[in-house]
């Protein structure tokens, strides 16, 4: 899918998705990363949900973003506390849904103005 956004001068934006597949600023990735409004985390080693761990929220946590929302892939699933306790201890919000729905809430806050981080599984 394609999305359309009014364009927000020196900001990622997620112009388009599909499984397997995200792309930022017109530019397509096709493994699982993380998206800020002002840089993108290409190295972001989570594979799938089933292999996401404490550290990778850790990595999270370290950019200090107002709010994660978690694309869990092609489904939603809800992650378990234990693994997101970096976040929590410093009082950063996690929401969970499937990837599409976070590229398009990501642009939605992002053109808000809000520090939104995407960790996008693909």
């Amino acid at each position: 899918m394609k999305l359309h956004l009014t364009q927000a001068e020196g900001q990622n934006l997620i112009t388009g998705y599909g499984e397997g597949w995200v792309e930022i600023n017109r530019k397509r990735y096709s493994h699982s990363l993380i998206v800020l409004p002002e840089s993108i985390i290409e190295d972001w080693p989570a594979i799938d949900f089933e292999s996401l761990t404490a550290e990778h929220f850790q990595k999270i946590a370290e950019l200090k973003p107002e709010v994660v929302l978690l694309g869990t892939g092609a489904k939603h699933r809800f992650i378990h506390p234990r693994l997101t306790a970096p976040l929590t201890a410093i009082g950063i919000s996690l929401e969970c849904m499937d990837t599409a729905a976070a590229c398009r809430t990501y642009n939605i806050l992002m053109g808000e103005g809000r520090k939104a981080t995407a960790a996008l599984l693909l």
